[in-house]
This record gives C-alpha cells, sequence and structure tokens, in this order.
C-alpha cells in the first residue's frame, strides 16, 4: 500500500480510485464494512481502491489536548487499512490550509484535480470543508455535475444478542469501553483486541528483580486506557510484520509503589526469555483484572504479581480471538 501526504502528482496507480473518505480511527468493524463496500466498487470499475483521512485528527487541530485520543497512530492505521487490500492511503495534512477550504474547493481541487476520483463512499454523516459547511447532499450534488459517483453508507450496528437491539458501532463509544475498563467489549466492536504500540525502552528493573521480568513502554500518540492489570496478548514486531506472539500480564499506570511522572505499560511475557530493548511491540488488552494497588510491602507485590499471572494465563488459555 502506498501512503501519501499530498494530493497533487499522484502516481498514476492511484489515480481515478474509488475512494472511502473518513478518519477511521480504530478501523472498527463499521469503518471495515465502508471500506469493503468501497472496494466491491472498485472491483467492479477495474479501479484503484483507496483511502482519504487526515493528519492530524481534525478534533487534534481544532480541540487540542495534552490527552490524545486516537485509537490508532498513523503507523497503526495505515498497516490495518493494507490488510484490507487498500491500494492508497491519503494521509493529508490537516492544517489552516486545509480548514479554511471550501467544500467546492475541496471537491474540486482535492478529489477532481488531484485524485481524479471515479467514486466515493462516505457515512451519512459525513461532513466537509469550512465549517463543516458541506455534506452528503453537496457532495452528491457535485458528484453528479462532475461525472464521480457518490455512495452514502448506513451505521452499522453490532449483531442483536438476546433479543436486545443492536450497538451503534463507533470511535467514541470504543474510547469509552476503553476508558471503563471493558477491552473485550471495545474488541467486538473492533473486530480485535485494541492494542497499544511502542518500543520497549530501559527501566529501573524492578521487576526482574523480582522474577517478572518486564518490557517497559510510554504510550505513543494514543489513548490512555483505564490503569490496572490486564491479560494480554503480545506481538514481536519487525517493520510491522509479527515475528513471534506471547501471552503475558500487564500493568498500565503510575506504580504506586514506585510512582512514575507518566503512565507506563509495564508487560511480563509468560515463557519467553531474551532481550526485548529497542524492540517495537504490540501488546493487545484482553481483560482488565484489578485497579492498580499500593501493597504493604515487597513480599506482597511480588505475591500478587504472582496471582495476577497465573489469573492471566488462565484467562487467556480459554478466551478465543474477538
Amino acid at each position: 500500500m502506498r501512503i501519501l501526504r499530498h494530493f497533487a502528482d499522484v502516481p498514476p496507480a492511484l489515480k481515478g480510485a474509488v475512494v472511502a473518505i473518513g478518519n477511521f480511527d480504530g478501523v472498527h468493524l463499521g469503518h471495515r464494512a465502508l471500506i469493503q463496500e468501497a472496494a466491491a466498487q472498485a472491483r467492479a470499475l477495474d479501479a484503484p481502491l483507496a483511502v482519504l483521512s487526515f493528519e492530524p485528527h481534525p478534533q487534534e487541530y481544532f480541540r487540542p489536548s495534552p490527552e490524545c485520543f486516537r485509537l490508532t497512530p498513523l503507523r497503526v492505521k495505515a498497516r490495518l487499512l493494507a490488510e484490507l487490500g487498500v491500494d492508497g492511503l491519503f494521509a493529508l495534512p490537516f492544517d489552516a490550509e486545509m480548514a479554511r477550504r471550501s467544500p467546492m474547493d475541496f471537491v474540486q481541487e482535492v478529489l477532481l484535480d488531484g485524485l481524479g476520483v471515479k467514486g466515493v463512499v462516505v457515512g451519512r454523516d459525513f461532513e466537509f470543508g469550512k465549517g463543516r459547511a458541506g455534506n452528503l447532499t453537496t457532495l452528491s450534488y457535485a458528484g453528479a455535475m462532475e461525472g464521480f459517483s457518490v455512495t452514502p453508507f448506513d451505521t452499522v450496528l453490532t449483531l442483536e444478542q438476546e433479543g436486545a437491539g443492536g450497538e451503534k458501532i463507533s470511535s467514541t463509544r470504543i474510547r469509552t469501553l476503553l476508558k471503563e475498563a471493558r477491552p473485550e467489549d471495545a474488541a467486538r466492536l473492533l473486530g480485535r483486541w485494541w492494542a497499544i504500540e511502542a518500543r520497549v525502552e530501559h527501566g529501573d528493573a524492578r521487576g526482574r528483580q523480582m522474577g517478572f521480568p518486564t518490557a517497559n513502554m510510554h504510550l505513543s500518540h494514543c489513548l490512555a486506557p483505564a490503569f490496572g492489570v490486564y491479560a494480554v496478548m503480545v506481538s514481536i514486531m519487525d517493520n510491522d510484520q509479527v515475528v513471534a506472539r506471547h501471552a503475558g500480564v500487564a500493568n498500565f499506570g503510575i506504580r504506586p509503589m514506585y510512582r512514575t511522572q507518566v503512565p507506563l505499560l509495564e508487560t511480563h511475557l509468560f515463557d519467553f526469555d531474551g532481550d526485548l530493548y529497542g524492540q517495537y511491540l504490540s501488546v493487545e488488552l484482553v481483560r482488565w483484572l484489578r485497579p492498580e494497588a499500593k501493597f504493604p510491602d515487597l513480599d506482597a507485590l511480588i505475591a500478587q504479581i504472582g496471582a495476577d499471572a497465573a489469573q492471566a494465563r488462565a484467562i487467556l488459555a480459554e478466551i478465543p480471538e474477538p
């Protein structure tokens, strides 16, 4: 998959694509369904399949905050989209120039002159252009005038369970579930376990001294989930390819007994003996076990870590992939 940060001088192989437009934060099951619709249209037209998104997320531009809300940084999003068979990702910079572009200028300059689109697929609530003045009606009118198709895509709901109505799949809902320490419910909407990805850093080696060596990672431009201890699945990555996979137990937070200034993810991999410093890991949160706690002494902490590890092993031995 090609990743472009511009819409000028688009390679011929990506010109005339069917383009799915949206933020696609999380690349959840709803996003996947929309992209699959765009893929079906691309195949029918013998056209490339592309995704158009923005970096940074427009919300980060308009409402900057020290706390990141992103479910998928660009690197993760790109890998997930590539797995869906997307030929090109247009990760366009969202800056003052993009923010003040009118809806019709966006259509003419970006979609037509830049990408030369054959079709676009968007959610029914899609809004674009300065002041979010453009909507599905605006886009459909432009498509009719300029000769490209516009397909609105309905919100995807989860399957009904036990007679209850389906739940709307949205990035906002997934963020809430992760903040509420409900990673298994978030996984149901994502179609996979949500993961924290970063490089392993040197720590204070306390885990190794206690018999539970950990891989220490700081969050890299992604949402901070609920603090606490989790049963996890860990992928060791090399150039975005999984080279090994291990079950494990992890603590995310500020470590009440050895307080850190910023939240830290400390992961103990089961049945692993090696050096992970500098390695890029994807740590999938499977089940929240308990909140962080301060223990009366080191022996009590070691005993609790052992109990957490045993509980995580039991859970991960039984639980299926989402």
